[in-house]
């Protein structure tokens, strides 16, 4: 197998999954209950926020657990919004679905929502959001880098326009966290939504940063769980994990970022030369450093991952099933993309894994398919 859709996930690592292996046998006490072997748990929970705040340069009481990237960003926009009574959000026509339902689902509420157009390369300008601020805007949230394109926002100048003018600022860090530097104080963040299953930690675990002078509402309620602000019992084993993907991945970032960006652009450079009418997404620079995502015109998305999957190669698609219909991506569409060429979408996604010899057999086997598919729509 060759696996090409590490913005879906990664594989958990030995490091992390050894780090987990004592809270899910020997040591699996409550780390809410007060005799020792429950503390002995509460103290890798607490250990591991330490270690995560250390990460991000922030304090561990600012960091609350949640079950991943879709919890924390609901979290963020919904306590944001209950906080304020009312008002208006500003937001971007590419955000994960996690915060546009969440937004949807305000609007029904009856909160303002502006989603935030973008360019072609999939950026939203500074002086569009500056020029949709009201004065009964309370939030704004952009994600760091664009789960389907790749596409890194210019944070630091959103966040400095959201605290100039007073509004709390949000990021949806989940593609982000870990493979770019994120800097809190600098780019004016604060609220940011991770995950751990995207850096070569466990599923079912992520974080929400909250910074200390920003008081919102509980998301869960029952016990004393994260400050009595998320109830339920820890995923001790899940957050240790988390603690140690997060440090291994911080280590090697710049390593990492740098060898994939090689590979990254020599995928990109194969499929652009030996596959006519194709054409990137995003931006070539201010890119994911694993992130390639082209649109192939006369294929369908769909056909080219059944394809691929026949030939032992994992890809992802701008193409989401929902209800039984196949629909375009909305992250495409919103970069001004037809129906047809959104159809036409492939994401490949490196990881810390991926060889230059895997890239090469990825692009000749996409090569052939999309010969092969094109000959078959034309007999």
């Amino acid at each position: 197998m060759i696996y090409m859709d590490n913005a879906a996930t990664t594989a958990l690592s030995r490091e992390a999954l050894q780090e987990m292996l004592p809270y899910l046998t020997e040591c699996y006490g409550n780390a809410s209950s007060i005799y020792r072997f429950g503390q002995r748990a509460r103290k890798a929970v607490e250990d591991s926020r330490r270690r995560l705040a250390s990460l991000l340069g922030v304090r561990p009481m600012e960091l609350y657990f949640t079950s991943g990237g879709t919890e924390a960003d609901n979290w963020a926009l919904l306590a944001a919004a209950e906080n304020a009574g009312g008002g208006h959000i500003i937001t971007s026509a590419i955000e994960h679905h996690a915060v546009l339902n969440s937004c949807k689902y305000l609007e029904r509420r009856g909160f303002s929502v502006s989603y935030l157009p973008v360019d072609r390369r999939g950026f939203v300008r500074p002086e569009t959001l500056e020029r949709e601020i009201r004065e009964d805007t309370f939030l704004i949230s952009i994600m760091a880098a664009n789960n389907e394109i790749g596409t890194v926002q210019p944070i630091a100048e959103l966040g400095t326009i959201a605290h100039r003018h007073g509004i709390l600022f949000h990021t949806d860090a989940v593609q982000a966290f870990g493979q770019i530097p994120i800097d809190i104080e600098g780019m004016h963040i604060d609220l940011l939504s991770a995950s751990a299953h995207k850096l070569y930690g466990p599923k079912g675990v992520g974080l929400l940063y909250l910074r200390r002078s920003v008081r919102l509402p509980a998301l869960l309620h029952g016990g004393a769980q994260e400050r009595g602000k998320r109830a339920g019992t820890e995923n001790v084993a899940g957050i240790a994990g988390f603690a140690r993907a997060a440090e291994l991945a911080f280590s090697d970032m710049s390593e990492r970022a740098a060898r994939e960006s090689v590979l990254r652009d020599h995928l990109i450079a194969r499929i652009e030369r030996e596959i006519p009418d194709c054409f990137l997404n995003g931006d070539r620079r201010e890119r994911l450093p694993n992130n390639v995502n082209f649109c192939i015109r006369g294929v369908e998305g769909e056909s080219l991952l059944i394809r691929l999957d026949q030939q032992g190669i994992c890809a992802g698609s701008g193409a989401a099933c929902s209800s039984g219909s196949l629909e375009p991506s909305h992250v495409l569409r919103a970069l001004g993309l037809s129906h047809a060429d959104a159809y036409g979408s492939l994401r490949l996604s490196l990881g810390r894994e991926t060889t230059r010899e895997e890239t090469d057999l990825t692009a000749d086997s996409l090569r052939e398919i999309v010969r092969e598919l094109r000959t078959q729509q034309e007999s």
